[in-house]
């Protein structure tokens, strides 16, 4: 005998499976929804695969098909940070529904540009403490989405390098003086390398000519490794400063495995891919009516170490093993 209690649960899941059947009320409506997206390097060759091209894969796989449901109006800062504000003000004005900013530069550029177009942030550092954010349970305001952990975990850097180096007595710490969190990143390697009694140098760099002197600064001074912190003019330069730190035999540490996978020595970090990937996700919460304000920010659960062997080997270095067994992927 069937009781009254099987045929309600019945009725339930039939209406649940139901549910999951329909469409979003985003395809429901007809409507195409406008994405604006500020990307902080370079327009890639081809959008359809990389690290920009896990957003419209996450998208696909909540059920959304691009040109169909969704348009993306893509903006390149190319890595310069003076492009941020202009070009969030074209997303502005082209009454896109939904923002996606990459950095903590991109996204403080849509909080100053709109109070109203909900803003969707990815790999950004430290956003309570740069004002973006209220708190990661409750943003607040217009702005939600995915935080990396790279401000915190940038103590980690110097302690991987000397791994990697037990003998390291001087390491040089590239920034760019136009970022956001400059001054924070470094002043946490730089109490981390007191600890461990090894001086650290500061360097600036914005532009490819500042690059260049700053390895011959670090020629002259003889130091044993370089530490890059997180900032959109490195991301695009990452390949060319890999490739003179080769040249001048210098380990790198930078901070996300996109780098290592183009010559840097060594990562330390959040799956980036993953990070993009997951930020459709909120932008279909946005789409279906969710305030941003009320949207938890969402900090990585993984970390990974990534070592690039070739680099390695070109540089003449002998990863420990105690370094290797540490290592989530090593780069052939």
């Amino acid at each position: 005998m069937t009781t009254r209690r099987e045929v309600i649960v019945a009725l339930a899941l039939g209406v649940g499976a139901l549910c999951a059947a329909l469409p979003s009320r985003a395809q429901q409506a007809g409507r195409v929804w406008r994405i604006g997206f500020l990307a902080s390097g370079a327009r890639p060759a081809s959008l359809a695969s990389g690290t920009l091209a896990e957003f419209s894969r996450g998208m696909r796989e909540l059920g959304y098909i691009e040109g169909r449901h969704f348009v993306i109006e893509w903006r390149f800062a190319e890595g310069k940070t003076e492009r941020f504000a202009e070009l969030a003000a074209q997303l502005v004005e082209s009454k896109v529904d939904v923002m996606v900013a990459a950095t903590t530069n991109g996204v403080s550029a849509a909080k100053r540009a709109t109070s109203t177009i909900p803003v969707v942030m990815v790999t950004v550092a430290n956003p309570i403490g740069t004002g973006l954010i209220a708190s990661f349970a409750r943003p607040g305001g217009n702005i939600t989405g995915l935080s990396n952990v790279s401000f915190d975990v940038s103590i980690k850097y110097l302690e991987l390098l000397r791994v990697a180096i037990p003998r390291l007595a001087r390491v040089a710490v590239l920034i760019n003086p136009g970022g956001v969190t400059r001054r924070g990143f470094f002043e946490r390697i730089e109490g981390a390398a007191k600890t461990a009694g090894v001086k650290v140098s500061p360097l600036e760099a914005q532009t490819a000519a500042e690059i260049d002197a700053a390895f011959g600064a670090i020629a002259r001074e003889r130091i044993g490794a370089l530490i890059l912190t997180p900032d959109p003019f490195f991301s695009v330069q990452a390949p060319r400063i890999a490739a003179l730190a080769v040249k001048n035999r210098l380990p790198t540490m930078f901070w996300t495995r996109e780098h290592v996978a183009t010559g840097g020595l060594m990562s330390y970090g959040q799956d980036n891919a993953d990070h993009y990937r997951r930020a459709a996700t909120f932008v279909d919460k946005i789409l279906k009516g969710a305030r941003p304000g009320d949207l938890p920010v969402e900090q990585p659960m993984k970390l990974q170490l990534v070592i690039n062997r070739r680099t390695a080997k070109a540089l003449g270095l002998a990863l420990p093993q105690e370094l290797l067994l540490r290592t989530d992927e090593v780069i052939e």
